[in-house]
């Protein structure tokens, strides 16, 4: 069943009382950008006292700087002012629950959508399949605090991002809202 109806409805009412907004600036007012994941439970703006305009939020699965994560970034300071970033992942990750290889496998059989068991995501559907997914670095998640270093280290060494920016790591706790700092991850993105 789709929820196309609902999203248009929705669409509708905040049209509707949209107001000024259509005047906001292109650069965001407070001169951030947070790189997060897509997972439906986390809400930037309310973990981060967000309303339209104030940052950039970069999303993608498990928050990870991919090319296309970092790309994003270096528009948003190059082009559009942002001064600060920070990398936030989360608690209960999906992709702490799969690796590349599982990943790959799941899609050489099947590319119905998989379920979530106790030992793991598995195979409900049936082929065909696609071998294309062995060319995927899928960034799965082993451990969360090291991924979030990791990709802020990865930022922080890219050559395209000024050594100016600070870049700050962060785990979002799903079952608290709280962000809890990764010191070694907003140490190796200290501003230089």
């Amino acid at each position: 069943m789709s929820v196309l109806t609902e999203v248009l409805s929705a669409n509708e009412s905040y049209a509707a009382s949209f107001g000024d907004k259509g005047s906001l600036a292109l650069p965001p007012a407070r001169c951030f950008a947070i790189l997060t994941c897509m997972d439906a439970r986390l809400d930037p703006a309310k973990y981060a006292g967000l309303v339209e305009g104030d940052a950039h939020v970069i999303r993608n699965a498990g928050g990870r700087a991919s090319d296309d994560a970092i790309r994003s970034l270096v528009i948003s300071y190059k082009l559009l002012g942002t001064k600060e970033w920070f990398v936030i992942h989360h608690t209960n990750c999906g992709m702490e629950f799969f690796t590349d290889t599982v990943m790959r496998g799941l899609l050489a059989n099947s590319l119905e959508t998989a379920a979530l068991g106790e030992d793991g995501f598995y195979d409900v559907g049936t082929g065909p399949g696609s071998a294309e997914a062995s060319y995927i670095d899928w960034l799965t998640i082993s451990d969360n605090a090291q991924s979030v270093a990791e990709d802020v280290t990865r930022i922080r060494n890219h050559p395209l991002v000024p050594r100016s920016i600070p870049i700050y790591g962060f785990i979002y706790d799903v079952a608290t809202g709280r962000l809890v700092e990764v010191p070694a991850a907003t140490e190796a993105g200290r501003a230089g």
